[in-house]
This record gives structure tokens, sequence and C-alpha cells, in this order.
């Protein structure tokens, strides 16, 4: 005969069993998650880069991570939109332009620099050896963005632009995309524009210098360039970090999980962090949706301007 003891003991025991099991449940329906990032850098370097973050992930979730290096910024919206990938990176007006488009997508952490902000700029470089100062020097000549939904890349440089009182397309001779922040640095070197719109955090962190540490910005005959070879004419205000986000309807045990995973990465493996960024950054730090409120803004802004053109 059952006792009310026994019952209420049978009970508790449950309640100590279940949420373990529980924590779990996510595993079932999602043996595998894919995290999606776009490149500043061509594929394979990108893979090399983030291939030991992705592995560390694996093993942190208890499930396969893959690791899919998108063309760019609309393809991970897409993707998203779809549900076929479950994490991301995002720059901070591609997000904004997930959310005003609808993606069921939240951030939950970004970069810490190496300063402790969580801040960057945008520039635009043109070459020093150029006859150029500022940016009304270069009307009719040739600019380089990075991608339509890039943010130091493509919105802010047209919000610079716009204080200016300048409409990139009718004023400068062409407008070219490059598809990543190395191209645009690299179609500078190589003269197929004039000024180039990119990112920078300081003189150690920026694409240029990612570049230049790896040595891939090379003269005609060979001879890497130098920093003092490229000069920044505009600089932007600060823009925060991209973040990165999971999907919102994903169980919360599971989007729980990946947070955790993230912010604890420079705790349990530094080594995996520093290899993303080169050293350049201490850590992942949290982040959420309401931080973005400016740069959902700012995107909004720049479309109300193409509408204008």
């Amino acid at each position: 005969m059952l006792t009310r003891r026994l019952v209420l003991g049978a009970l508790a025991a449950a309640a100590l069993v279940a949420p373990a099991h529980a924590a779990d449940d996510w595993k079932a329906k999602y043996p595998e998650l894919t995290f999606a990032i776009v490149p500043v850098e061509n594929g394979a370097d990108t893979l090399n880069r983030w291939g030991p973050f992705v592995d560390y992930l694996s093993k942190e979730l208890g499930v396969k991570v893959n690791m899919r290096v998108a063309q760019d910024y609309a393809a991970v919206i897409e993707g998203q939109r779809a549900g076929n990938i479950q994490i991301a990176n995002f720059g901070a007006a591609s997000f904004a332009r997930a959310k005003i488009t609808g993606v069921k997508t939240e951030a939950f952490a970004t970069d810490k620099n190496g300063d402790g902000s969580t801040g960057y700029y945008s520039v635009f470089y043109v070459l020093a050896k150029s006859p150029y100062q500022k940016i009304e020097d270069l009307k009719g000549k040739n600019l380089g963005l990075v991608d339509p939904n890039s943010t130091s890349g493509n919105n802010v440089p047209r919000f610079e632009l716009n204080k200016h009182s300048i409409k990139p397309e009718d004023y400068f001779g062409k407008v070219v995309y490059t598809g990543s922040h190395e191209n645009a640095v690299l179609a500078l070197s190589q003269g197929s524009v004039d000024m180039a719109a990119n990112q920078w955090t300081n003189d150690n962190d920026s694409t240029l210098q990612q570049m230049l540490t790896k040595g891939i910005l090379k003269h005609e005959d060979g001879t890497p360039f130098k920093k003092d070879e490229f000069r920044i004419i505009n600089t932007s205000s600060a823009i925060l970090n991209g973040p990165y986000v999971v999907l919102s309807d994903l169980p919360d045990d599971l989007k729980a999980a990946v947070k955790k995973a993230f912010l604890d990465t420079a705790t349990k493996n530094k080594a995996v962090y520093d290899k993303i960024w080169d050293g350049q950054k201490q850590s992942f730090t949290p982040i959420a949706d309401k931080d973005y409120e400016s740069t959902i803004e700012l995107v909004k802004f720049i479309d109300s301007l193409r509408k204008k053109s």
C-alpha cells in the first residue's frame, strides 16, 4: 500500500532526475548544428582560422557542429530564415537586416577587443602616395565597397557620404562591391579602386593589419606593402561589434548551451579563441538584441536614401 511519504519521496526523486534528462532532449532533434560565418578573407584561411573553434564547440555541446563559410551576408540571412543555419556570426548591419525582414534570430554574444571595448570603426582608405586628402578630392574616381549588407563596408560608409551630401552612384566614376573586406583592400592596392571602405578597430586590429601580417599585400615586383603606404581619410563614429546569434525558436536549453560554450571559450581554450583573431581580441562577451536598436535605425535610414535616389 502506497503511503503519502512514499508518494512524496517518489515525486521528489523524479524532480531531481527529470532536469538531467531534459537537458539532453534537444540533442535528439538536433544531432547536428550549423554555424555560419561570412569571411573577411579567402575561404581556406577562414576554415583554418575558425576550424579549431568549431571543433571546440562540437565537444562542448556534445553534437557535431558543421561550419558553413557563406558567400555573403544575404546567404546567412536566408539560411537562418529557412532554419538551416542555427548559429551564425553577423555584422551589426546584416543582423539588423535580418531582424527588419522578419528572421527569427537573437543575439547572445559579441567580441571584446584587446582594450576591453566592444566597438570598431568604418574607415575610407586611400593609398598614401595618392593626392587624395579628403572625400571631396575623389569626385569621378572609383569607390570600393564590401557587401550590400556589410556594416563598415557599405551601410556606415553610405551614412558617412550622406553627411557630405554625396550620392555614391552619382558622385563617383564607379562604385564596386568587392565581396569581402580583404578584396576591398586588394582592389585599392592594385589600383582597381581609388578609395576603399573597410573595418578598423585600431592600428593593430584591422583587416589591413591581418593582411600585412599574412604577407598577402604585395607590389607588382613582389615586395610587400607597408602599413604607412595606406592612409585613412575618414573615420566613422564607433560601431558595435557584430553579434553571434541563434535562431529564436530553438529549445531554450540548446540556446543556453550554445551561449555558455561561447562565453567559456577564452577560459577553457584561449588558444582556440586567439587563433580566430590573431590574438587581437580578448574574448566573447554577452550582448542582446536591444544593443543593436541604433543599428536597425541606421539600416532603415540607408534604405530611405536608396528609395530617394
